[in-house]
């Protein structure tokens, strides 16, 4: 076989190769995770004071992030109904996944945060997946 004739091959190969790898990696790519949460806040001082700062550390550690905080008690912002009455207060944070969001959920420290929380606020959370698609 000429060198010609294996450069071309090579260059099959390694481009049949390329693509079975990009597919390979786009298929285990995981859709990231939406947390949404209407909460009734009683007391904005001590949920300030003694529950947010310990929480968003601890959502911050795995991997959550802001999306969106309106309502009272939030960042100024109102909750604008479009079906319905707002609930009162509205987060949204995004996760790497459903599994960094279940497992901040589950971790320990944001468990006995949470019961801090409670003492101070009504919880209506859920979670959504994103979509992977551009």
């Amino acid at each position: 076989m000429n060198a010609r004739y294996r450069i071309g091959i090579l260059m099959l190969t390694c481009t049949a190769l390329g693509a079975l790898g990009g597919r390979s990696l786009h298929s285990e790519a995981k859709p990231p995770a939406y947390l949404i949460g209407q909460i009734d806040v009683t007391n904005p001082d001590g949920y300030a004071r003694e529950y947010l700062p310990k929480a968003r550390e601890i959502i911050k550690a795995h991997g959550g992030k802001l999306v969106a905080a309106a309502g009272a008690a939030a960042t100024g912002s109102q909750v604008v109904a479009v079906d319905g009455n707002p609930p009162k207060r509205v987060v949204i944070y995004m996760y790497p996944n459903m599994e960094a969001l279940k497992a901040w959920r589950n971790d320990p420290a944001y468990v006995q945060v949470r019961t801090v929380g409670e003492r101070y606020a009504t919880y209506h959370t859920f979670a959504v997946e994103g979509s992977v698609a551009n």
